[in-house]
């Protein structure tokens, strides 16, 4: 396909193409309103990343140009994001030689073009199903934990304490120890604390109106007036410029380094990104796809890298405001990116009465947003087992650090799944008068048995670790039952798959069986299952008669097993009702 056909392709060209004039209105407000919030958020970021607050603006200009074309969803904001800070800085950080910015910068840089090489072959090889693994209990967790990190990382900036220590609790007893050793610095005390005051009542009160954007003008506002610069640190002044390449000094070793953290970011980025895309477009009465808006997000996070920001992914608290401010297409996006654009243009020098108190409150803010008290409670009333998942990702993040945490949390998820399968439910069926079918015993202890005949369920792919656990499981039946048994009929329909180590471990209770004269049939397997039992398992063991469409024709056939000439219709008919143990049902189901 050539070129000027591919860029047609684009979504944003797509949109440009069927744009209506009504729309306009709404995207420039749109715009304009977001641009509010662009310049205190971005330069927060950027400073929980570790990183110069003149990054978290490049981060934020190129990574919004960029997705007005390439991205499936229109009015999706990406940019520097609290999730991500605390990574990035975990990852740059150490490997900032005496923490030069520069270097800082250089090194985020490439942090983020790996992220987004990441993304885009994961994209177009459709792997998007990978962010299944971030669980919604280790999302919780560690969307705390990340609440947690960035706040307490802020508490030296609102004190103006020193921060001398790396990890929550040494930063938290460091804080505290100045306070009470020193004492805060009053000033940046009261402005810190003053800026929280103002965000929380307009988000509590006027939650459309950028209670950020007062809180910052206000700052800057009381420190020009009152000659407070000198008392406080500041952001500093800004160069102006437009965004550039800034991957100077990194080299090989520097690269080997960030490939572990950039899977964790970019799996992170992309979970966060997928899951606001597709709230938004179910809204919107639209569809995202998740590979396009993967390989949408590596194209942003790449181009965000060659241009001095750093990696970014969707923002779940400024792409609200597009849409609360109507905002129809990308092109809100790129009005708010101009916007700030001609903000560094125009006044960067604003910045050097900006307090850093000020500052961090607004990241402690918006740290705050992600503290999900309520979806921890309900985790503890719904599963313990999810909640105790949801409590050590927050405890692996918070006290053992971002990356090590996330791939902890990853691990347990794992293993509840093996753990899941490899001792899967299964249970004898009875008949329970009154109701259609064959139900769990362990739900029906009052239902009948049928004489001669066990029915067992098994609610999970038969593999090789737990196979031998299906076999003993119907062991153990056949030697406690209190009368002769002479059929074993596997309820096999929650059964999806079977693997070879399965197949020996079902032929070896075949085998136990027909020892004891037992007959081992099957009812209602899925047929590519049967195929793969038949083909693994010995020739013609398990001929066409071990197999039974439903639980209620196996139950026939065990009915009329010694009436060789019973009309076959008389076979398939449905049973009669359960009568002192004798088969009588109606109908047929499960539970």
């Amino acid at each position: 396909m050539s070129a000027p056909a591919l860029l047609g392709r684009l979504p944003g060209v797509v949109t440009a193409r069927g744009y209506r004039r009504a729309w306009l209105r709404h995207d420039l407000v749109a715009g304009l309103t977001l641009s509010a919030l662009l310049v205190p958020t971005g330069m927060g970021y950027a400073q929980a990343a570790g990183l110069p607050a003149q990054a978290g603006l490049y981060a934020t200009i190129v990574p919004m140009l960029v997705y007005a074309f390439v991205g499936p969803s229109r009015i999706l904001v990406l940019g520097p994001d609290s999730a991500l800070a605390p990574l990035i800085a975990a990852a740059v950080v150490p490997l900032a030689a005496g923490g030069d910015p520069q270097r800082a910068v250089a090194l985020a840089g490439a942090l983020a073009v790996l992220v987004g090489l990441i993304l885009l072959v994961a994209g177009a090889l459709r792997l998007g199903f990978v962010t299944d693994l971030l669980s919604t209990p280790i999302r919780v967790g560690f969307l705390n934990a990340i609440a947690l990190i960035v706040v307490v990382g802020q508490l030296p900036l609102v004190f103006g304490t020193s921060a001398d220590e790396s990890g929550v609790l040494p930063e938290f007893v460091d804080v505290v120890d100045d306070v009470f050793e020193d004492g805060p610095h009053l000033l940046a005390m009261s402005l810190g604390i003053t800026t929280l005051v103002v965000i929380a009542v307009f988000r509590r009160f006027a939650p459309r109106f950028p209670g950020v954007l007062v809180a910052v003008v206000g700052g800057i506002a009381v420190t020009a007036a009152s000659g407070l610069r000198d008392r406080l640190d500041t952001v500093g002044a800004l160069t102006p410029g437009l965004p550039a390449p800034a991957l100077h000094g990194i080299d090989a070793t520097d690269v080997g380094a960030l490939v572990g953290p950039a899977v964790a970011i970019a799996v992170i980025a992309f979970a966060d990104t997928a899951v606001l895309s597709r709230s938004l477009a179910a809204r919107r009465g639209e569809h995202v796809d998740g590979s396009a808006e993967m390989r949408a997000l590596g194209a942003v996070n790449v181009a965000a890298g060659v241009t001095g920001g750093f990696a970014v992914c969707g923002s779940g608290s400024r792409t609200p405001v597009v849409e609360q401010s109507g905002g129809r297409t990308q092109l809100a996006g790129v009005v708010a990116a101009s916007t700030v654009v001609l903000f560094l243009w125009v006044t960067p020098g604003v910045t050097a009465y900006l307090p850093q108190a000020v500052l961090g409150a607004v990241v402690i803010a918006a740290a705050a947003s992600l503290i999900d008290i309520r979806g921890v409670a309900h985790l503890w009333t719904v599963s313990r087992l999810e909640f105790a998942l949801c409590i050590a990702a927050f405890v692996g993040v918070a006290f053992a650090g971002v990356l090590r945490g996330v791939l902890v949390a990853i691990g347990l998820s794992l293993l509840v799944v093996v753990v899941r399968a490899w001792q899967p439910h299964r249970t004898e069926l009875v008949a329970v008068s009154g109701v259609a079918g064959y139900h769990d015993i362990e739900r029906h202890p009052d239902g009948n048995r049928i004489d001669g005949l066990i029915l067992v369920r098994f609610d999970a792919p038969l593999f090789f670790a737990n196979g031998s656990i299906l076999t003993s499981y119907v062991r153990g039946l056949v030697e406690r039952s209190s009368a002769p048994v002479e059929w074993v009929v596997l309820a096999a329909e929650p059964i999806t798959d079977v693997d070879s180590t399965a197949v020996d471990d079902l032929e070896e209770l075949d085998d136990y069986l027909s020892r004891r004269d037992v007959h081992l049939v099957f009812a209602a397997m899925k047929g590519p299952v049967k195929d793969k039992l038949r083909r693994m398992a010995e020739s013609d063991r398990f001929d066409d008669s071990r197999f039974h469409p439903t639980v209620r024709t196996a139950v026939v056939a065990f009915r009329y097993r010694n009436d060789h000439d019973v009309d076959r219709r008389v076979v398939d008919a449905p049973p009669p009702d359960i009568v002192d143990g004798r088969d009588r049902r109606p109908d047929e189901s499960e539970s």
